[in-house]
């Protein structure tokens, strides 16, 4: 893993992953296929989810899967406009690796 982390640039690799994403479609997934979901940047492989994933929460990645979310026609108003695109990941964990975001809460 260090390997390859070293090959891609680790600042690169911070800003990849945006947000989770905390859904009620999210915690069914994350408990049905053990896979976590992530907004991640519109322009990250594969390949660079996975080593971000590894560097950031220090979990093993089995698979990633990428879903590309277009953006919904919305009006505001008297106008129209259109919310931006999104790329999703579906972060696949090997056998008994876990990614925990209620820890630590606000009081």
């Amino acid at each position: 893993m260090s390997k390859q982390i070293s090959q891609m640039n680790q600042e690169r690799l911070l800003q990849i992953l945006l947000a989770p994403q905390i859904s009620e479609k999210a915690t069914y997934v994350a408990d049905k296929n053990e896979q976590v979901v992530f907004f991640v940047a519109s322009d990250a492989t594969k390949p660079e989810i996975k080593a971000a994933v590894e560097l950031m929460f220090k979990v093993q990645v089995e698979s990633v899967q990428i879903a590309n979310q277009k953006g919904k026609a919305k009006k505001f108003g008297r106008f129209s406009g259109r919310r931006s695109d999104a790329k999703k990941a579906f972060v696949c964990l090997k056998p008994g690796q876990e990614i925990n975001f209620t820890e630590g809460g606000a009081a």
